[in-house]
């Protein structure tokens, strides 16, 4: 992806992709059989961490349209140490990266996702500041 430019035209790490937002960001994670791909707000402030997230949400007619109606939207999910976490994400089954004939599926399914993903923050990530 290092070819790729941001939607800004600018170079980036698209596997430490910077949201310009403490607490939120970018995963891509390949965790059993499953590729996943999501934005997370982790912010410690429940409240500030909410309001970030139904902000978010009320661009979610821009952000289908950007990046597609298969993401799952979920507010405060507990995670590790008892710590709440909301998230947007996007995954599929039935892929490993030990497999390396399911690397092209992989990489087919990240790659545009992130693509629209970085395009449709650089318009509304204004929106959470």
């Amino acid at each position: 992806m290092s070819p790729v430019l941001s939607a800004e035209g600018e170079k980036l790490s698209w596997v430490n992709y910077k949201t310009g937002i403490k607490y939120t960001r970018f995963t891509l994670k390949l965790i059993g059989n499953t590729a996943t791909i999501s934005i997370e707000f982790s912010h410690p402030d429940m409240a500030v961490q909410l309001s970030q997230f139904d902000q978010l949400a009320a661009c979610k007619k821009k952000f289908i349209e950007e990046c597609g109606d298969d993401w799952q939207w979920q507010k405060m999910l507990k995670v590790e140490n008892n710590k709440a976490i909301s998230n947007i994400t996007a995954s599929i089954e039935n892929v490993s990266v030990l497999n390396q004939s399911d690397w092209p599926e992989i990489i087919s399914f990240f790659k545009p996702r992130l693509i629209s993903l970085d395009k449709f923050w650089s318009n509304f990530k204004f929106a959470l500041q």
